[in-house]
């Protein structure tokens, strides 16, 4: 198994269902890449920002770990309801990971290369929700590496919606 040349272990505010990754000087507005079907898949691309849906808009788990090249494929993560694939590019040495509201100057930033990666995205514990959808089991975990061009954005595993 490989193991990450970098894991970030966060609690994000994930304000009006989303949080961000992006490049730090050039990130995109996301406003119009949340058509229906991004909210039904929950996930939002533009070549610079990534917009990760979520079931809270609360503070989730959110586990980022960056690997030298692909890692294998995780069919034995328990409770996986979503598996999405999408490219990001970093042009200014670093990525930003935030909630859509968080204060950016104290947002979490990741030193990378630049380049183009490719993101791998579990969303877990979907349905395990409260009644007032305030507290929840969800996670989500994103593996992140390097690779040589971009490709489409995939849907490895589709949720039911609830």
């Amino acid at each position: 198994m490989e193991t990450p040349i970098l894991t970030s272990n966060l609690n994000l505010f994930a304000d009006y269902f989303q949080i961000y990754l992006e490049d730090e000087n050039n990130g995109k507005n996301l406003a119009d890449s949340w058509t229906d079907d991004a909210v039904k898949i929950l996930l939002a691309v533009t070549e610079t920002t990534i917009g990760i849906g979520t079931v809270r808009n609360m503070y989730v788990p959110v586990i980022l770990n960056i690997f030298d090249s692909e890692p294998i494929f995780k069919n034995d993560i328990n409770d996986i309801n979503q598996i999405n694939e999408c490219d990001i590019e970093i042009t200014s040495g670093s990525m930003v990971i935030a909630g859509c509201t968080d204060y950016y100057p104290e947002a979490k930033r990741i030193k990378l290369a630049n380049a183009i990666y490719r993101l791998r995205i579990y969303y877990g514990n979907l349905e395990k929700l409260s009644d007032n959808g305030l507290e929840g089991e969800d996670f989500y975990i994103i593996e992140m590496w390097k690779v040589k061009e971009k490709t489409e954005t995939k849907i490895i595993k589709q949720r039911d919606c609830y």
